[in-house]
């Protein structure tokens, strides 16, 4: 039996200490040399050096001069994350789109695009198509009393274009670039 049990046990430490420590200390710190930004979360800080969310995840803006992320079905929570897996035909995914539809509606700007009444996938994708931020930009412009063009023009410098996909805005990004807009009221 010893002769059967030793090795089994030999191995399973071995492969414990090779899969469970080696291994992840390697990626770990080849993670940290070559990508250091993204292994550490890809985060945002501002003037002060005080960490003001990820690149990565979404966040939850509120009030008239902020542009606003799409909804989140876990309410913008890491843990909880992921889609509403409601039906199109089920009454509370109808009712929530109405709600949402009614509170981003812009008057005289048309029907709200669909990035900011359906959740993603994962209910924290922190982009939006440069469409629905600029469906946000009459309503940001007169909460800030900012000219419409330099709102807009926000919306242009924080545009880019993933090598796969359409181009996208970081909501995170654009709201840090409007919050340092210069001479604005709140």
């Amino acid at each position: 039996m010893s002769s059967v049990l030793r090795p089994a046990v030999s191995l399973i430490v071995l492969m414990t200490l090779i899969t469970g420590v080696a291994y992840p200390l390697v990626v770990t710190g080849v993670a940290q040399v070559a990508f250091p930004e993204q292994a550490n979360g890809s985060l945002v800080y501002d003037d002060q050096d005080k960490v003001r969310g990820s690149e990565l995840i979404a966040q939850n803006f509120t009030g008239e001069g902020w542009f606003h992320s799409r909804p989140s079905a876990g309410a913008y929570a890491t843990v909880s994350s992921g889609a509403s897996n409601l039906s199109p035909s089920n009454p509370a995914l109808a009712t929530r789109i109405t709600d949402d539809a009614t509170k981003e509606k812009v008057d005289n700007q048309g029907p709200v695009p669909l990035n900011l009444l359906t959740t993603s996938g994962s209910g924290l994708d922190p982009h939006l198509s440069p469409d629905a931020a600029e469906y946000q930009v009459a309503r940001i412009a007169a909460a800030r009393n900012l000219p419409r063009d330099s709102v807009q023009k926000l919306i242009a410098a924080n545009t880019y274009s993933p090598l796969i996909g359409p181009p996208v805005v970081n909501v995170l990004a654009l709201n840090q670039s409007l919050e340092a807009l210069p001479s604005q009221s709140r």
